[in-house]
C-alpha cells in the first residue's frame, strides 16, 4: 500500500507530505507526535493556575465578539464554571465568533495566563472527547484532522511496514515493548502512560544504535606516527615552564605522551573547566612532538581564539628555538604566501590557526599532530580534513580535541566512547572563585553603582547582550549596540565604553579587544562572541543581561572571562529567578553546573539533530530520554559487545545501527 491509496490523500496533500520527508506509510508511522494534549480530566476555574494547561467543561456567558485591528483581530468570549469566570481569547481565528456563539457548554483545553487580576485562556483548543489527543508537527498543505485520519489508516498495517529492530531478549532485559506497540502508544495512546512506553522503547533504542556506532568507529582507528619519547620528557616540559603545573595537568600530559608514542594514533579528548590550563598542556603536546621532529596545527573557531594562542605560544617557542605561525583567512596575500610557504616546508614547526589551515592550498612538510579547541564548534568534516593533511603510507597524524564544556566523566565516557578522555579537574592554586548574583530588574540602579565603583578601583567589566541590535518581535532584550550608546550618554559617560559583535568588521573586533585587553576601554559590550578566546587578568565584573535566555554551559564559559586576576570577580545574572540560575549561583565547578543541566533538560540535546543528524529513526523522529535511560543503553551495548552468548543479539544491533543510522559512522565525534 502506497501513500497516494490512502483516503483523504490527492495530489497537492501527497506532495505536502513529500515535502515534509513523508515517502511511504513507514515515514509516515516514524513521524510520532511532537507532544500530545491531555484532556483526559477536567479542572475548575479556581484550581488552574498560571502557565499550566488544562481543560474545562464551561457555560458561555454572553456573546463571543470579534474585534479588528487592522489586517489582525481577535475573537473574546467569557465562560464560567461553579467555581468563577474566565476569558477565552482566540487571535487571527475569525470563524470562532460563530462557533462558540452556536453552543451554550463548550469544553476548551488551553493556556491560562494572567491579565491582571483576570484568568484568560489563550487561542484554546475545543474539544469534543476526553482523552489523550496527539499533536502532530505541522504540515503546510495537510489538515491536521486528516493527519490524524491518515496515520490511522496506516497504523493497521503498522505490523508489517515496521518490523522489529531489537533482538527479544534486550527488550525482555530492559523491559521495552516491541517497536509496532510503540508506535501504537505515540499515535494513538489510552493514556500518559502508553505515552512514556512508546517514548522510552525509542529513546533507548536511539541511544542503543548511537553506542553500538561509536564501538564501530573505535574500531577504525589509523596507524600513527610513534614518537621516541623518553620517561623524563615531560617532567623536562614543566621546569621550562614559569609555574607550577597542577598535578591534573602532570597526569593528562602523560597520558598524551603515552599516546604519542603509540603505534596507533592518538584520539583524545582533554576536559577541563574554564582556566584549569588545558593551552599549557598542548603546548606540552606540541612541545613533545617538535622534539620528535614532527609538525604540530592547532585549529581555534575564531580569529580572536587564535590569536590569542598564538600570543601565548610564542613567548614560549622564542625561548625554546621552536618556530611557530599564524593562519587566518583574513590574511594579505602577501603574508599567506608567506605563511604557507613556511608550512609546507617544515620551517614552522606550531602551526595555528582557524579553518584557514584545511584549505586546499595548504601542505604540511610532516605533521604529526592534530589540535582542534573548543571541540564542539567543529564538525566531524572539518577535523577529518585537517587530519587528513598528515595522512601517508596508511598512518595519521595523532589528534587532540580541548573542551572547556564540562561534561561528567561517566557521561563523557557514554558519549565519547571513540575517545579516549583526560579530565583535568583542578584549578591552579591561588584562584578566587567568582561571586555569582542574580539581579532582579528593580535592583538594576543598585547594580550600576557596584560597577562605577569596580571601575574607579581600576578594574574592567564586560556587559554581555543576547541580540546586536533591537528587535520588534523581542523588544524587551537587551541589544548591544544600543545599549553601549545609552550607558556611555547615562549611567558610564565618566567611562569609556567599547563595543563588540561577532559580525562586526575583523579589523575593528580586533582593535576593539586589542584596547580592552590594553586597559584603554573600562567596560566592553559584547555578544557572547567574547565566550572564548578572551583572557583579560584585570576584569573582575561580569554582567549578563537577560541571563535566563542562555544555557548553562554558555552562562559558566561567559562567567569565565572574569576571575582570571588575584582580585575578588563577580557575575551579575540580570533575570528573574529560575533553578537554572539558582545553579549557577550556587557552583563555579562546571562538572556539577553540566550534571544539574543534564539533569533539567536531559541528555536529548547531547544525542540529538546538532550533533548526530536530524534523527536516528526514519521520519524525522527524534525519541529523547533520561540520563538513567542513557546510562542503561550504555551498559546493554557494551554486555552485548563483550558477550560471546549474546553475539547474534549484538549482530541484530550492529545491523540495525547501520542500516537506521545511515552515515552516523562518520558522524560520531571522530572519525
Amino acid at each position: 500500500m502506497e501513500l497516494s491509496n490512502l483516503r483523504g490523500i490527492g495530489k497537492n496533500r501527497l506532495q505536502a507530505l513529500h515535502a515534509a520527508g513523508i515517502n511511504s506509510l513507514r515515514d509516515l508511522l516514524y513521524a510520532v507526535p511532537v507532544k500530545y494534549r491531555d484532556t483526559s480530566e477536567c479542572a475548575t476555574i479556581a484550581e488552574a493556575g498560571e502557565g499550566e494547561r488544562f481543560t474545562f467543561n464551561l457555560i458561555r456567558e454572553g456573546e463571543a465578539k470579534l474585534s479588528r485591528y487592522g489586517s489582525l483581530c481577535r475573537v473574546t468570549c467569557t465562560l464560567t464554571d461553579d467555581s468563577g469566570r474566565i476569558t477565552a481569547c482566540w487571535f487571527n481565528q475569525p470563524w470562532m465568533k460563530e462557533h462558540i456563539n452556536k453552543v451554550t457548554r463548550v469544553r476548551l483545553h488551553g493556556a491560562v495566563v494572567m491579565h491582571g487580576s483576570q484568568k484568560q485562556l489563550m487561542n484554546p483548543t475545543v474539544e469534543k472527547e476526553l482523552g489523550i489527543c496527539p499533536v502532530y508537527r505541522p504540515i503546510e498543505g495537510l489538515p491536521h484532522k486528516t493527519h490524524e485520519d491518515i496515520v490511522a489508516q496506516a497504523l493497521a498495517y503498522v505490523d508489517a511496514l515496521c518490523p522489529e529492530t531489537l533482538p527479544d531478549g534486550v527488550m525482555k532485559r530492559h523491559d521495552l515493548c516491541s517497536g509496532a506497540d510503540a508506535l501504537r502508544f505515540l499515535h494513538k495512546p489510552a493514556s500518559m502512560e502508553d505515552v512514556e512506553r512508546g517514548q522510552r522503547r525509542f529513546a533507548f533504542e536511539q541511544m542503543l544504535l548511537y553506542q553500538s556506532a561509536v564501538f564501530r568507529v573505535k574500531d577504525l582507528r589509523h596507524q600513527g606516527y610513534a614518537m621516541p619519547i623518553g620517561d623524563g620528557d615531560t617532567a623536562l616540559f614543566w621546569q621550562k615552564m614559569p609555574f607550577q603545573p597542577t598535578s591534573a595537568q602532570r597526569r593528562t600530559l602523560r597520558e598524551i605522551a603515552s599516546d604519542l608514542a603509540s603505534q596507533t594514533a592518538m584520539v583524545r579528548m582533554v576536559q577541563g573547566d574554564v582556566g584549569c590550563g588545558k593551552t599549557a598542556v598542548a603546548m606540552g603536546a606540541m612541545a613533545l612532538c617538535a622534539q620528535a621532529g614532527y609538525q604540530s596545527a592547532l585549529m581555534a573557531p575564531t580569529e580572536i581564539l587564535a590569536r590569542q594562542h598564538y600570543e601565548s605560544l610564542k613567548g614560549f617557542c622564542d625561548r625554546q628555538g621552536i618556530s611557530c605561525g599564524l593562519l587566518l583567512g583574513g590574511m594579505s596575500a602577501k603574508e599567506r604566501g608567506h605563511a604557507l610557504e613556511c608550512i609546507a616546508t617544515g620551517q614552522w614547526q606550531f602551526v595555528i590557526g582557524t579553518h584557514a589551515l584545511i584549505s586546499e592550498t595548504v601542505q604540511f612538510a610532516k605533521l604529526g599532530l592534530c589540535i582542534t579547541d573548543e571541540q564542539h564548534r567543529f564538525g566531524v568534516a572539518q577535523r577529518t580534513a585537517l587530519i587528513n593533511k598528515g595522512v601517508q603510507n596508511s598512518r595519521a597524524p595523532h589528534l587532540l580535541v580541548m573542551s572547556a564544556t564540562p561534561i561528567p566523566r561517566t557521561l563523557a565516557l557514554v558519549m565519547f566512547g571513540d575517545l579516549d578522555i583526560s579530565i583535568i579537574d583542578e584549578l591552579p592554586p591561588g584562584r578566587k572563585p567568582v561571586t555569582t548574583r542574580i539581579v532582579s530588574e528593580d535592583k538594576r540602579k543598585g547594580m550600576y553603582g557596584f560597577l562605577r565603583d569596580e571601575l574607579d578601583a581600576g578594574r574592567q567589566a564586560y556587559i554581555v547582550c543576547p541580540l546586536v541590535e533591537e528587535s520588534e518581535t523581542t523588544d524587551k532584550l537587551k541589544a548591544a549596540k544600543p545599549y553601549a550608546s545609552k550607558l556611555q550618554a547615562t549611567e558610564l559617560k565618566r567611562y569609556r565604553v567599547g563595543l563588540t559583535y561577532g559580525a562586526q568588521p575583523a579589523k575593528e573586533k580586533q582593535e576593539t579587544l586589542r584596547a580592552f585587553a590594553a586597559g584603554e576601554l573600562d567596560v566592553l559590550v559584547a555578544t557572547t562572541v567574547i565566550e572564548v578566546g578572551v583572557n583579560v587578568p584585570n576584569a573582575s565584573l561580569m554582567i549578563i543581561e537577560d541571563a535566563d535566555r542562555y544555557g548553562l554551559a554558555q552562562l559558566h564559559q561567559l562567567r569565565g572571562r572574569v576571575g582570571r586576576g588575584d582580585q575578588q570577580s563577580w557575575c551579575f545574572l540580570m533575570a528573574k529567578t529560575n533553578e537554572r540560575l539558582r545553579a549557577l549561583s550556587r557552583s563555579n565547578d562546571g562538572f556539577e553546573i553540566a550534571r544539574t543541566d543534564l539533569e533539567l533538560r536531559g541528555p536529548g540535546e547531547l544525542l540529538g539533530t546538532r550533533q548526530h543528524g536530524e534523527a536516528l529513526l526514519p521520519g524525522g523522529t527524534v525519541a529523547f530520554g533520561s540520563m538513567q535511560l542513557l546510562y542503561e543503553a550504555a551498559e546493554c551495548a557494551q554486555q552485548l559487545a563483550s558477550s560471546p552468548e549474546l553475539a547474534d543479539e549484538w549482530a541484530m544491533v550492529s545491523a540495525s545501527a547501520k542500516q537506521l543510522m545511515g552515515t552516523l559512522d562518520r558522524d560520531i565525534s571522530i572519525s
